[in-house]
């Protein structure tokens, strides 16, 4: 028989695993997610989550509470009678009450090979470390934070050039897929869970806007990392000097190359940068406001001179 799903989510990388439990056909008795917020361009209009909107094409019931401290929340999550809530991405913590609130409890698709990378930012975190290869796990959710058995784990190779968003996109399509395979081994009766090591735990934690800014002064290939671990939100960035401003300037792509000087220096007319082990070259950069550049093109609008030094 089919299972009774509940599904919880928020942002894109979430709408391909409801889309594939539906497409399986499951029945999705309803779809939690965070609330519409601000946003249109001058941040005035409501915005239905991704989630949101892919549960009304659906035609799930779509719920959107701030939390669940209220108990009429609890009451009603246990009131579908599902038979298992699938979680991705959803943003909130939940309480043991909605841990337990289905007859299987919650699994989660999570991006990293646990117990590397629990926490909210496992995507950047694994390539601003330099990781070769990251993953999709399915795992039985416990009160901890991505402290639950492990079900099924697809592991997924990180190329040195590979930005979070080009990474974020395979994860998502990954993560749906085995989020499937996992749900037809639970209605079957044939899924087996295995605990997380006690070794090897790393935590993601969430990106902040004060560790964005490329610092030169390290070695080359932690830069690159940076700057791809960061594209294209938020993005990594450094501050040019044009026409007597400082303008913030984000790098979306980059790589390794060869040259050394002074940390920050320019050292050739294609923007390579030295760094203090080698140097990075950016490939696409963006000024504030303006659209995303190819580095060749965004230098005919703003030459940068051979020898100048970047903050």
């Amino acid at each position: 028989m089919p299972l009774r799903i509940i599904f919880m989510g928020t942002p894109d990388f979430a709408v391909p695993t409801l889309a594939a439990l539906a497409e399986a056909g499951h029945e999705v008795v309803a779809v939690y997610t965070q609330p519409p917020r601000p946003g249109g361009r001058r941040g005035l209009d409501l915005q239905k989550s991704p989630v949101h909107q892919a549960a009304e094409l659906l035609g799930a019931p779509v719920l959107t509470p701030v939390d669940f401290k209220d108990p009429a929340d609890r009451q009603r999550f246990r009131g579908f009678d599902a038979d298992v809530a699938v979680v991705v991405a959803y943003g909130l913590l939940l309480p043991e009450e909605i841990l337990s609130g289905t007859r299987h409890g919650c699994y989660n698709g999570h991006a990293s090979l646990l117990p590397r990378w629990r926490g909210a930012a496992p995507i950047q975190r694994a390539i601003m470390a330099g990781d070769s290869e990251t993953g999709m796990m399915v795992m039985k959710m416990d009160k901890g934070l991505d402290t639950g058995p492990v079900a099924l784990t697809k592991r997924v190779a990180i190329g040195e050039a590979m930005t979070a968003g080009e990474l974020h996109d395979r994860l998502m399509h990954v993560g749906a897929s085995l989020m499937k395979e996992a749900m037809a081994k639970l209605e079957a009766g044939d899924l087996t869970l295995t605990p997380q090591p006690e070794e090897g735990v790393v935590y993601a934690a969430k990106i902040t806007k004060d560790e964005t800014r490329i610092d030169f002064s390290k070695p080359a290939r932690e830069v690159h990392n940076h700057i791809r671990g960061l594209s294209p939100f938020p993005g990594a960035w450094f501050e040019l000097v044009t026409a007597g401003r400082i303008e913030r300037t984000k790098v979306l792509g980059s790589e390794l190359a060869e040259g050394t000087s002074k940390p920050g220096t320019v050292l050739d007319e294609a923007l390579t940068i030295a760094c203090s082990e080698g140097a990075v070259r950016p490939t696409r950069l963006q000024r504030a406001g303006g659209k995303a550049l190819p580095t060749a093109e965004f230098l005919r609008g703003t030459p940068v001179a051979t020898g100048s030094r970047i903050a």
